[in-house]
């Protein structure tokens, strides 16, 4: 009997000395063995992403496909070690299980969403829990987008990228925006609210200078999809609903009673200048 192929991928142990730069592979079917890609040796920088996941089969997985298209990734195997990890060397992107132990990834979410140095941080959840309730409650801890378990490597590379791309600053340098009390900036991503600096995502900035830089004009929910999530979402509509929920407890004095940003009924919702 012919021998089995197998084949391992080494990932990159929490608290590694080891700073040099890895390599990406890909399985030479021929021998077995792993061999540096060239997509890798062509790529001229290197995002780095944290995955925690206490799945050690899935994380190789993830770090396969990632290490292919020139990522450098990083895993942790529970909350504590993932948290720790993502405060001494923050990434571009954290991929981020539901369910860890020690501490969960909800907490984690939230952790990441109240520290000024980490809030802009886009997450993406990995979670075997599908349901739509679910779904909203990881938008609402600060989750960027949200894939479900068993999942494919490349629509989850393909969100990845969307996510990173999101994250990316503006190339040109777009106006300040004052309005009564409220200031944003899109040049440095920062909001402040009587000189007070507003902890917001990557996303919540978007969406928010998107609507208040288009004032008392009403969007609907798909038209913010496309203009802030783009052409290469996979988050639904229901999204925005989170994400306009979550500005207004950052940006509003009273959140079920919005000076800025109100909701149209049937229609969408909209950035309101009138009464600054």
């Amino acid at each position: 009997m012919p021998a089995r192929h197998t084949s391992s991928i080494t990932v990159t142990p929490e608290g590694s000395s080891d700073t040099r730069r890895p390599n990406a592979f890909r399985i030479s079917r021929a021998y077995g063995t792993l061999r540096t890609s060239r997509r890798a040796e062509r790529a001229t920088w290197m995002k780095r992403i944290l995955i925690i996941e206490d799945d050690r089969d899935i994380v190789e997985l993830v770090r396969y496909n990632l290490a292919n298209e020139g990522f450098q990734v990083q895993a942790a195997f529970d909350g504590t070690s993932g948290l720790n990890t993502l405060k001494k060397t923050p990434p571009d992107l954290l991929l981020l299980d539901l369910m860890l132990p020690k501490v969960s990834g909800l907490d984690i979410c939230r952790e990441v969403r109240r520290d000024d140095s980490l809030n802009r941080l886009p997450i993406l959840m990995l979670t075997a829990r599908g349901d739509e309730a679910d779904r909203v409650v990881g938008l609402e801890m600060g989750a960027d987008d949200y894939v479900t378990k068993p999942f494919s490597p490349r629509e989850l590379l393909a969100r990845v990228k969307a996510l990173l791309r999101r994250a990316e600053p503006p190339s040109d340098s777009p106006r300040t925006i004052e309005v009564g009390k409220l200031a944003i900036d899109p040049a440095s991503y920062r909001v402040s609210h009587s000189g007070k600096a507003v902890p917001l995502s990557t996303l919540e900035f978007r969406l928010l200078y998107y609507l208040a830089s288009r004032p008392n004009r009403v969007f609907t929910r798909d038209q913010l999809l496309d203009a802030v999530w783009g052409t290469d979402r996979f988050v639904t509509p229901r999204s925005v609903d989170v994400y306009v929920r979550r500005l207004r407890e950052k940006i509003e004095g009273d959140p079920e009673n919005p000076v800025h940003l109100k909701t149209v009924r049937g229609a969408g919702y909209l950035f309101e200048t009138r009464a600054a």
